[in-house]
């Protein structure tokens, strides 16, 4: 379990800094329906610590860990502290901060990375057509484990885990379609499964600095390639373990959202614990 203190100091110091109290109350993302305008009794970085420390907690289920350790044992940190169903309608108002303070703690990129992605399914496959929350937005995909309905999260991390870039596709989504953008402004080496073989990637990508580098299909010709190369390339198994932990520990694959907000808010946090 996070140090509570060290992770509200942090978050309360990024809010104070780059998130003015106005902007966030006014920005806020909502869920579409007319609410009553009522103050808001935790502040944003407070909203922000619970649910990132909810994603380090090895607990499961949001719920179980409210009621447990934070209304019990927490409360002296947390003096206004709002009933659950109210904490849950507050979620989506941190979505934006959020989302740049996991940006502001994205690590430096080192001349060695490693890109995989991995499938965030929405609903098991047996409800795919009932599902009415992300009918609009998730698509069909299918990974090495089947088919899913939802969408894919890529990262690129560097070769001590430290994240360099995210994004968050539809389901049906090429994983080589993102790779660009999440790739600007990172040089060296990036090192991939035989899902991103490309000869106009590899080139789009030389040009810029940064060599790709992926494994080989069964069918084709093997080819030269450094000693160096080679280890690392087996060292791609540091980016698998950071997707095992991000489904072991921190549970950013639910599959009964209500709402797309809270999804999202739900695998941000899961990467900022991680970054933690």
């Amino acid at each position: 379990m996070m140090d509570l203190t060290t992770i509200f100091c942090d978050v309360d110091d990024f809010c104070k800094e780059h998130v003015m109290k106005e902007r966030v109350e006014k920005k806020c993302l909502g869920d579409g329906k007319r609410h009553r305008n009522r103050a808001r009794s935790l502040s944003c970085s407070e909203i922000m610590t619970l649910l990132i420390c909810f994603h380090a907690s090895h607990y499961r289920n949001f719920k179980h860990f409210y009621q447990d350790p934070v209304s019990v044992y927490w409360r002296e940190f947390f003096p206004r502290l709002v009933s659950y169903n109210r904490l849950v309608e507050m979620t989506p108002t941190v979505l934006l901060p959020l989302w740049a303070y996991l940006k502001s703690r994205l690590d430096t990129p080192t001349g060695i990375s490693y890109v995989d992605s991995r499938k965030v399914a929405v609903c098991g496959t047996k409800r795919i057509s009932r599902n009415r929350v992300f009918s609009d937005t998730a698509k069909l995909g299918k990974s090495s484990m089947g088919w899913f309905f939802g969408f894919k999260l890529h990262l690129i991390i560097n070769e001590k885990g430290g994240l360099l870039a995210v994004k968050i596709t539809t389901g049906n989504e090429d994983d080589r379609s993102p790779v660009r953008a999440m790739t600007e402004g990172i040089r060296g080496q990036l090192f991939g499964d035989k899902g991103y073989l490309s000869h106009q990637l590899f080139e789009d990508l030389l040009q810029r600095g940064l060599q790709l580098i992926t494994t080989i299909k069964k069918n084709m010709k093997n080819r030269l390639m450094p000693l160096v190369d080679k280890i690392l390339l087996r060292k791609r198994s540091i980016i698998e373990t950071v997707n095992g932990q991000l489904k072991n520990i921190s549970p950013i694959e639910p599959t009964r959202h209500r709402s797309p907000f809270n999804f999202m808010v739900n695998i941000v946090c899961g990467l900022i614990a991680y970054n933690f």
